[in-house]
């Protein structure tokens, strides 16, 4: 994985996928940066961003994921590894579904997901440093550079969806607490249960949510 470091940008999300639209860059390839000034979150949210956060975009062509992947978990696949790693670091963050880091009952960080024909992009948001109010800041220290070769690294095993969700699944239960947002709908998790590609199974409707 190719990492380009940025002292300030506007958004690591939108500048990768410009870069990737104009050719300047390929995947796989990741812009990080501790300081952003027009973050993105989900759902066109905009991330606000603390001076000295985590902030990462990351591209990977859609051959260099486990081909048992469904498109629209990418966000679960790739938060759960993230998890993990900081988990191996000593943190106690859990993943909420489908997309969000929580400390406890506070939410510390989330991802969203872009797809550039056949090159995926995912940016991360960590409040590493600072949160605003409402927020966590993670639970342990984290220095960048040593970091993102270790969660790179981890992506580049290509785990498989079905090892991965089967260790999810055991923690979805700490989702039911909290409600969600699909398409402009606000879903409480409290009677979902989990499909074995991501989905949520409401009321016997299978519910997904592209991030």
């Amino acid at each position: 994985m190719e990492i380009h470091f940025f002292e300030k940008i506007d958004s690591t999300q939108t500048a990768l996928l410009e870069d990737l639209k104009n050719r300047k860059v390929f995947a796989p390839v990741a812009y990080f940066t501790t300081l952003q000034t027009r973050g993105v979150g989900s759902r066109g949210n905009e991330w606000i961003g603390e001076e000295g956060n985590f902030f990462l975009s990351f591209a990977l062509e859609s051959s260099q994921l486990p081909k048992d992947l469904p498109l629209q978990s990418i966000a679960i696949y790739f938060m759960y590894q993230l998890k993990t790693v900081l988990e191996q670091k000593g943190s106690r963050v859990w993943l909420k579904w489908p997309n969000d880091l929580y400390l406890e009952e506070k939410k510390c960080g989330g991802c969203i997901t872009n797809k550039v024909g056949d090159v995926i992009v995912c940016g991360i948001g960590i409040n590493t440093k600072k949160a605003p109010k409402g927020f966590a800041v993670l639970d342990i220290e984290i220095e960048a550079e040593p970091f993102l070769r270790d969660y790179f690294a981890h992506i580049e095993q290509k785990i498989s969806w079905k090892q991965i969700f089967s260790k999810y699944k055991l923690e979805f239960h700490k989702s039911k607490s909290y409600r969600t947002h699909i398409e402009d709908k606000e879903i409480l998790l409290e009677n979902a249960e989990l499909a074995e590609d991501g989905a949520l199974i409401i009321s016997g409707e299978r519910v997904y949510s592209y991030r």
